[in-house]
């Protein structure tokens, strides 16, 4: 029997993400006997990796003789029967439609404001295959599958809450990605900082790149991107300060990496620095405010989103209603 045709496959079954996949049948032949079982699933599945290979072994989807194999790295026997259910791999998630809820500020059919909140994923990237913004914008309208990413032209850190826009056109994505490059649209962001901020208003102008020490981190280093952020304190009590932010630049983390490099971090950040306080369990910062030309009108479109509860009872008691205007 060959273990490619079509008549050893087994029925399309779900997966853990809601697709189909097929179930590969066949037994073990003479001339594979004594081999370890992932160099068989690789001469087998070629369309898949070895490495994937293995993690569907990890994962119990590869059984022998009907009992789920627990090691890559066993032996085989001939006429064992193999079984193998081809579950795609994590990447191949990455742009598939998944519905989620997206809470809409301004809309019309070229342009998106929404409310993105803590915990969200913007962009499908290791670690975070599906779930994602770009998930559930694809299954919010179809046009979101012919867009360069789905319409993202800018992103949010997973646990920054806030106002994002993206385009629903191609002309409007084209546009808006022009205009966030020339830095014509206003972005402005409440924190809130460990220790006392001295100044009542600065500019923090420092290169942004990724930390020498650690990948997953950003840091002010000497050949870094340009990058400026304008600080104005709102106020300062026990021991935190409330800020506003504007950006001059797009880097990623910026206002966390510059803000603890002047030894402030961000209450919640423990990434740069800072710790749970205030009832903050991930970074204090907020996207509250966002101007921009419409691409296609014209006209000014400014859209601010409220504070969500948890970031909302952090600002209050620092700096009450203050700042939120």
């Amino acid at each position: 029997m060959d273990y490619r045709d079509a008549a050893t496959a087994g029925p399309m079954d779900e997966d853990e993400a809601g697709g189909a996949f097929e179930t590969r049948e066949a037994p073990i032949t003479s001339a594979e006997h004594g081999e370890r079982l992932d160099k068989v699933l690789a001469v087998r599945v070629p369309e898949f990796s070895r490495t994937w290979m293995q993690a569907l072994v990890e994962r119990g989807h590869v059984r022998l003789d009907g009992v789920v194999a627990t090691a890559s790295s066993r032996r085989v026997r001939a006429r064992q029967k193999l079984a193998v259910d081809l579950v795609p791999t994590d990447e191949s998630l990455a742009f598939r439609p998944q519905a989620k809820e997206i809470t809409a500020l301004w809309e019309d059919e070229h342009l998106l404001v929404l409310d993105k909140p803590a915990g969200l994923v913007v962009h499908p990237a290791a670690g975070n295959w599906s779930g994602t913004l770009l998930n559930g914008l694809l299954a919010r309208h179809p046009g979101a599958a012919q867009l360069p990413r789905a319409g993202i032209v800018h992103r949010l850190d997973k646990d920054t809450s806030g106002v994002m826009v993206v385009g629903k056109t191609l002309l409007a994505v084209t546009a808006l990605s022009r205009a966030i490059a020339d830095r014509s649209v206003q972005r402005r962001y409440l924190a809130i900082a460990e220790g006392a901020v001295t100044g009542a208003e600065f500019s923090i102008e420092a290169p942004i790149g990724r930390d020498p020490v650690s990948r997953v981190r950003m840091a002010v280093v000497a050949n870094g991107k340009p990058a400026r952020t304008d600080v104005r304190r709102v106020a300062v009590k026990g021991g935190f300060s409330a800020l506003r932010c504007a950006l001059h630049t797009g880097r990623t983390h910026q206002i966390r990496v510059h803000l603890a490099s002047r030894g402030h971090p961000l209450v919640g950040d423990t990434v740069y620095g800072g710790h749970p306080a205030l009832g903050l369990v991930r970074q204090g910062l907020h996207a509250f405010r966002l101007v921009l030309t419409h691409p296609v009108t014209g006209a000014v479109v400014e859209v601010r989103c409220a504070p969500p509860p948890d970031f909302a009872a952090a600002w209050s008691a620092v700096a009450g209603a203050q700042g939120l205007e």
